[in-house]
């Protein structure tokens, strides 16, 4: 079994230190409820601890981990991996939650299909390793790099031990942020069912759960112990219509949506249209491109076009051509809480095979099902055909099906700007939001499986486990409601049996939507990937036989065999883009036929007592990697506890994360550059082709490099960190912590082709030159370069005692961020401090985040009341308010934090029955105003990466146990 086995018997003193490692041990002692609270604290009972290898009996307080006891994760409500990261403090504000709902997604990723990560430190979730049970589950399929939460079979879970530490040394790749690690129970006997809800108070998101879990035979009597659990958990949809706070037409404040895809449709202006050149504004002047009859001087307003219609707000975003257009607040239309059901099965046969020998088999499967949805699709007219166009074809034509509301819109614009600027007969360009043609859903189900083998004992004075698994995770994407082949939309629109210009109230011909019946794409495939781990690993742990003046000295040696494999595919027609369906988000140029890659890793580890004050451990470890060789990672942690109350602990490692599959093998292709304005930037500054500038005189056109890179490396990273434990008093502890991760040799995909021809001395090495030196490709693949730097400080302090004839327990964990910079190339100094200001995607660095709880137990009541703080930062500029044109009344250049409370209640009613009542957001705090807008995230006046849009809940679960 991977880990050490503590038992404490020393002192009180030492207890409260161990407390101070585990904090969550004090936790469950206090919501118990027993009068024996200070007597169990003397008496641990045995803990295997994550982030390292060796068993000893001593207090291991050189590494800072937090373990969430089973206890604890019920009395805060958390009914999910999921819902206990973002509990966690050192968990990282990122897009990796179910509210995570961004249509429009960074390059190189399939956005957020169901999948829930686990983000530590800001690494990212692709940097923070997730085990089970201390050994590794597959990836998600179509995630590639990240295992998701979703998959973990949380009805059987025991404890969770969360180590805020780099561990590569110990556990190989992508431990850089952390590593957490979810256990189950080794033996269970008798029968548990639990059945919970969790509702809303204001409707949408609830969430219920069940699970039943059962298990016969007795370890010592039988030698054999048998268990399963089945659970089933249900999140329902959650939409932005459903929460007022979620409100994009706050334009004094500075918010305003950024559409003009209205349910009754913008004209523009286009080449080829009604609208020849910018219509002139008779009030006063100026060039209007974008109108909407709804909003011209003595109409109605844009309101009359449906309930998420507005003006739309031309200061805010800098659009003087747009005075006159609406937009629609799709934000508000959007899903805030993705609907996701999941079934998991885990299972667990232990046989004792003889006294100090046990071998086991343990199943894991689940089934997820999540239905992400967006708005209606926007269709934009365009002179190009690109991933939000339409060409003109499919403009608003005049013919006898059309011609009423032709002549409606050219009288509308005629009567305010006059005919001098329109071309009757022309077919109207327009951007429109048809809401006829339904929100768009994608549906992804994920099918999880783990089997492991395994078999654990000692010879003689060392132990030893080994075992053999094998984890496949399999998803697949296919398309809903709201798609349409884009032929058969092309032909309806240019047709005009589709009318964009429909007030509520007014419906489309059945005709219509009989033509748009027959030209959904629901049930078609958008892609699919299947992520598979098989892993022999062994471990073998003792004392060397000799001494130091602390005491023995101890070692763990092991090895790891690890086979990789992955694939990605889709239908080939994904290729066509928006020729094939339009809008899909498909990934053709990431499909990936099955790949495979072999890891094999040693490692060895020492732990040192070098005085009875005094501990060092030494760890290494070399992962070799099929295609790119080994990388060698050393960590070095001390404890010094001069005094029973006082301690100090510190590590360094190095650690790595090695390239994904896609980022090492997908499919290459050049391109040729097709444009008329390439010079080569070594000889003309800017690049830019100029027939009258020496040196810039002449065209070139080389092939463009894209694609996977073989010749990748793996990411580096430098972790550091320092900390002082104290318990003065059998009653107060306290913990902290400074840490620095600095990641170097990273991964970015190509670079933009502007940014290389305007500062051609730093990417030189990407323009590839023949034995002439003539520029014959401008390599655009993955490559590694850039960095960067984290710091921060983590506190934990706890203090007992007794209060009103009962017990409490008083805890408070917080997460201060100091540091958070990066840099482009390794040869660049850092930038800018990005601690507390607004960043568009990935992880919100936000400067500061607690939660304080406080519990009291007496007799069978146990109560948690817990205020989880997260601090505010800069806010999100929109281009009127960044360029200085324009300042709303009422703006605000800072988001306030959001601080909210959980309170619950829990009573034995008795040996056979456990009830938990609890209320999540206890005051119905709102998520604070952002201006944040959906095109860099998953709504609008509102950050799922800080806040639950659920609002107050209610939640009440019961657990039913027999023997």
């Amino acid at each position: 079994m991977i880990g050490i086995r503590i038992v404490c018997l020393r002192s009180l003193c030492c207890a409260s230190l161990f407390a101070l490692a585990l904090p969550a041990v004090a936790q469950e002692a206090g919501s118990a409820g027993q009068e024996q609270d200070t007597a169990a604290a003397r008496t641990l009972d045995a803990v295997t601890v994550t982030g390292t290898r060796i068993k000893r009996t001593e207090v291991a307080a050189a590494l800072p981990i937090r373990v969430v006891q089973k206890e604890e994760i019920e009395a805060q409500g958390i009914t999910s991996a999921e819902q206990l990261l973002q509990f966690l403090n050192v968990a990282s504000n990122s897009a990796d939650s179910l509210a995570a709902n961004s249509g429009i997604a960074p390059p190189d990723t399939r956005g957020n299909n169901g999948v829930s990560g686990a983000n530590l430190r800001g690494q990212g979730s692709d940097a923070t390793l997730v085990l089970l049970n201390g050994r590794r589950v597959a990836t998600h399929g179509l995630a590639g790099q990240v295992v998701d939460l979703n998959s973990i079979p949380f009805a059987a879970i025991d404890r969770v031990e969360v180590l805020r530490d780099g561990a590569s040394a110990v556990y190989g790749t992508d431990a850089i942020g952390g590593v957490i690690n979810f256990i189950t129970r080794t033996e269970f006997k008798g029968l548990s069912a639990t059945a919970g809800a969790d509702v809303t108070q204001d409707g949408g998101g609830d969430i219920y759960r069940a699970s039943v879990l059962g298990g016969f035979g007795d370890l010592d009597s039988d030698r054999w112990n048998v268990w399963g659990a089945l659970s089933f958990k249900e999140n329902r949809i959650l939409r932005g219509i459903d929460r007022d706070f979620a409100n994009s037409f706050q334009p004094e404040r500075g918010l305003s949506p950024d559409t003009r895809g209205t349910p009754f449709a913008n004209v523009f202006n286009q080449t080829g249209g009604l609208i020849v050149g910018s219509l002139v504004d008779p009030d006063d002047g100026g060039l209007r491109s974008a109108v909407n009859l709804l909003d011209l001087p003595g109409g109605p307003g844009c309101e009359a076009g449906g309930d998420l219609m507005g003006a739309y707000d031309d200061g805010i975003w800098s659009s003087p051509g747009s005075k006159y257009a609406c937009a629609w607040d799709y934000g508000r239309a959007r899903v805030i809480q993705q609907p996701v059901e999941s079934t998991q099965v885990i299972g667990r046969a232990t046989f004792k095979i003889a006294d100090q020998h046990q071998a086991y088999l343990e199943f894991m499967g689940s089934r997820v099902t999540s239905k992400r949805q967006f708005e209606a699709q926007q269709l934009s007219s365009s002179t190009s055909v690109g991933p939000a166009f339409l060409d003109p074809t499919t403009w608003y034509p005049l013919n006898d099906r059309t011609q009423a509301t032709y002549d409606m819109v050219y009288d509308g614009l005629a009567a305010y700007f006059g005919e001098d600027n329109l071309a009757y007969g022309n077919p109207i360009a327009y951007r429109w939001r048809c809401i006829a043609c339904g929100p768009r859903e994608i549906e992804t189900t994920t099918k999880a499986t783990r089997l492991l083998l395994g078999f654990e004992g000692a010879i003689g004075s060392w132990d030893y486990g080994a075992g053999v698994s094998r984890a496949v995770s399999r998803a697949e994407s296919v398309l809903g409601n709201g798609y349409y082949y884009t032929p058969q939309l092309k032909e309806i629109l240019g047709s005009g049996l589709l009318n964009p210009f429909l007030l509520p109230g007014q419906e489309q011909s059945a005709e219509a939507m009989a033509a748009l019946q027959a030209a959904s794409a629901r049930g078609a495939q958008l892609y699919g990937g299947e992520s598979t781990s098989t892993i022999f690993d062994a471990s073998f742990s003792g004392g060397l036989g000799f001494a130091l003046p602390g005491g023995e000295v101890q070692a763990a040696v092991g090895v790891d065999l690890r086979r990789e494999e992955y694939e990605f595919t889709g239908p080939e027609e994904a290729a066509l883009g928006n020729a094939w369906v339009f809008g899909a988000p498909g990934d053709s140029q990431n499909y990936l036929p099955k790949v495979s890659r072999d890891v094999r890793a040693a490692f060895v580890e020492l732990y040192l007592p070098i005085v009875d004050s005094l501990e060092l451990t030494l760890a290494g470890r070399h992962d070799r990697y099929d295609g790119f060789g080994g990388t060698t990672n050393p960590k070095y942690s001390f404890k010094y506890q001069p005094v029973d109350w006082l301690a100090f602990r510190g590590a360094y490692s190095t650690g790595f994360k090695v390239p994904s599959f896609a980022q090492l093998f997908r499919a290459q292709a050049e391109t040729q550059y097709t444009n008329l304005d390439l010079a080569d930037p070594a000889l003309c500054p800017g690049g830019i082709y100029n027939p009258q500038v020496a040196g810039c005189d002449v065209q070139i056109q080389p092939d463009i490099l894209i694609g996977g890179n073989p010749a990748l490396e793996p990411e580096e990273s430098k972790q550091k960190s320092f900390g002082i434990v104290i318990a003065p008093t059998e009653n107060f502890n306290f913990a902290i912590d400074w840490w620095e991760i600095e990641r170097l040799n990273t991964i970015r995909s190509g670079f933009d082709l502007d940014d290389m021809r305007a500062d051609y001395d730093r990417y030189a090495a990407n323009f590839l030159r023949n034995a002439n030196g003539s520029i014959v490709q401008i390599d655009q693949r993955f490559i590694n370069t850039g960095g960067s730097l984290t710091r921060g400080i983590e506190l934990d302090a706890n203090l007992t005692g007794e209060l009103w004839g009962g017990d409490f327990h008083l805890n408070l964990n917080g997460s201060y961020l100091d540091t958070s910079r990066k840099k482009d190339f390794s040869s660049d100094p850092y930038g800018d401090n990005r601690v507390g200001k607004y960043e568009p995607y990935l992880n919100l660095p936000l400067k500061w985040k607690h939660t304080l709880s406080f519990g009291w137990s007496k007799g069978a009541f146990t109560h948690t009341l817990t205020q989880v703080y997260r601090d505010g930062y800069e806010d999100y500029l929109p281009p009127g308010l960044r360029n200085g044109t324009y300042v709303p009344p009422d703006y605000d250049a800072d988001v306030d934090a959001y601080v909210t409370y959980n309170y619950s209640v829990g009573w034995d009613v008795s040996d056979a029955l456990k009830a938990t009542f609890g209320i999540r957001n206890l005051l119905d705090t709102d998520p604070p105003f952002t201006l944040r807008y959906l095109d860099h995230g998953d709504g609008a006046a509102w950050e799922s990466r800080v806040a639950d849009p659920r609002g107050r809940s209610f939640t009440l679960q019961l657990e039913f146990n027999y023997w």
